[in-house]
């Protein structure tokens, strides 16, 4: 599959670390989402305190309330910001999600807490660790772009509900949900058009 698409209705993309995200693993990802999305990434200077959202019972971070928290900033219409942390998060009907994020908001959420092999008694891998959180950036993106999952599961938009899953599914959306977001462009633009 082709990686660039394209212009989409995103010309910038801001990078919250929330807690510890090592800095060669967000500059990595800063540049593949540049890529994917024609957008202007930035990196923000971390946030660490995630204390509001941790439920003590479960011990993990909800992840609706940390959106929550996002949603206070500014950024412009066009923009996007997007939380990475190593947090473990829920939502209250599942046991744990790789990430959320707003249908056709702004803001979207990813941990690389299961992302990573040491979470399931394996050696680590650097390189696998980033592929998946790159597709799981790129997912919770596409969600904000208004694209819901998709049926082909090569397509990065494919739910992924384990980790095995992520790793069948490509980090770019398929021809279908490309179009999709062609057409977001198209009415973002369309009222900056004058006749």
């Amino acid at each position: 599959m082709e990686k660039n698409h394209g212009r989409c209705p995103v010309n910038r993309i801001e990078l919250l670390p929330l807690g510890n995200v090592p800095g060669d693993m967000l500059a990595h990802l800063a540049g593949e989402l540049a890529s994917e999305f024609s957008a202007w990434c930035e990196i923000l200077r971390p946030e660490p305190d995630l204390a509001q959202a941790f439920n003590a019972a479960r011990q993990q971070y909800c992840s609706t309330q940390i959106l929550a928290s996002m949603t206070g900033r500014d950024s412009p219409a066009t923009g996007r910001l997007l939380g990475i942390t190593a947090a473990d998060l829920y939502i209250p009907i599942l046991t744990f999600v790789f990430g959320e994020a707003q249908l056709e908001g702004n803001c979207a959420l990813v941990s690389t807490c299961r992302l990573r092999q040491e979470f399931y008694g394996l050696p680590p891998d650097p390189a696998l660790l980033r592929l998946r959180l790159l597709k799981e950036a790129v997912h919770e993106l596409g969600h904000t772009l208004g694209l819901t999952h998709c049926d082909d599961y090569r397509c990065v938009m494919a739910s992924s509900h384990a980790v095995e899953s992520i790793d069948l599914k490509g980090a770019s959306f398929c021809a279908a949900c490309r179009a999709e977001v062609k057409s977001a462009r198209q009415r973002a633009i369309a009222p900056l058009v004058r006749p």
